[in-house]
């Protein structure tokens, strides 16, 4: 449960973001990012606690990897973070023909397909080099995106980025909250985006193989799927530091058999939503959220990983 904020904390961390992310957006967009890496590196070394976690977390999943790779990826994370925030400060006032310019995407005919089926797309992605790109991509190509979020604690804050996030059309669905909602534009035809890359509550979450170890994860991509037939569409978006551009990667919809949501059903098309997550881990290690203790839960008699 989270804690509760007085309202003078309220204000200053609202006061801060708005202070950070305006002073960062006055500049033109490929130099606010520019800004913003600075910012991501200088924060590796501010936040100990988060680069331990990273550090921890490449111990467990990459264990052959050198010291001085780690270090790289945990410097490119930051980078990475920041360079998103760098883009997000031009956000809530961005031309659509801005997010094409620094915007690639690769595989568009997949989505399309996907939605011309008529029974509804689940798109899922974890949190890489770009991910709150895709609540603006999918506004721009005529379809309208309903993405599934957890509310920021900040209610002021919540609020700023919540208009960021839906000034082009796209709908933000309380994760809490939701839950028929979805059931429903899914059996519209809808798109609903899942981000299914964090550590989950036992309660909330299944465990499934990620780099090997057993990891609490979101069955809502499986369930959903399994519940309404629904098409399954991976999307990754990764900075290509040549290109100096957001690849926006959308591939093919993942197979699965219909009609059955038993427990083993979602347990292990939870598994397949995931290996395509590690998938993209793997390739492009230095722009996923190592910070976050991703096998925090563990199950019954497992020690702390951390």
């Amino acid at each position: 449960m989270a804690k509760k904020r007085s309202v003078a904390r309220k204000i200053a961390e609202y006061l801060i973001v708005r202070s950070i992310l305006g002073f960062i957006s006055i500049f033109p967009i490929s130099f606010s990012m520019k800004i913003g890496e600075a910012f991501g590196g200088f924060c590796c070394y501010l936040f100990g606690r988060l680069r331990r976690t990273a550090f921890r977390n490449l111990e467990l999943a990459l264990p052959e990897a050198t010291l001085y790779e780690r270090k790289k990826i945990v410097k490119g994370v930051f980078r990475s973070l920041g360079r998103q925030l760098g883009l997000f400060s031009h956000l809530g006032r961005i031309k659509p023909s801005e997010i094409l310019e620094i915007t690639e995407i690769v595989g568009r005919e997949n989505l399309d397909k996907a939605y011309q089926a008529k029974k509804g797309v689940i798109i899922f992605t974890g949190h890489f080099g770009g991910w709150e790109v895709s609540s603006f991509l999918p506004g721009l190509f005529g379809y309208k995106l309903n993405i599934i979020v957890r509310r920021i604690d900040n209610s002021l804050v919540e609020a700023y980025v919540d208009k960021i996030r839906t000034s082009f059309g796209t709908v933000t669905l309380d994760k809490l909250r939701s839950s028929r909602k979805v059931l429903r534009i899914l059996s519209e035809g809808g798109l609903v985006g899942i981000l299914a890359d964090l550590n989950m509550q036992e309660r909330d979450g299944v465990f499934v193989d990620f780099f090997g170890i057993k990891a609490s994860t979101t069955p809502a991509v499986a369930k959903l799927a399994l519940m309404t037939g629904a098409k399954i569409v991976p999307v990754f978006i990764i900075w290509d530091e040549r290109k100096k551009k957001y690849i926006v990667n959308i591939e093919p919809e993942i197979e699965y058999e219909k009609g059955n949501a038993s427990e083993e059903a979602v347990i292990s098309l939870t598994q397949v939503v995931t290996k395509k997550i590690e998938e993209f881990v793997r390739r492009f290690p230095d722009q996923w959220l190592w910070i976050h203790k991703r096998w925090k839960t563990r199950p019954v008699g497992e020690r702390n990983l951390y």
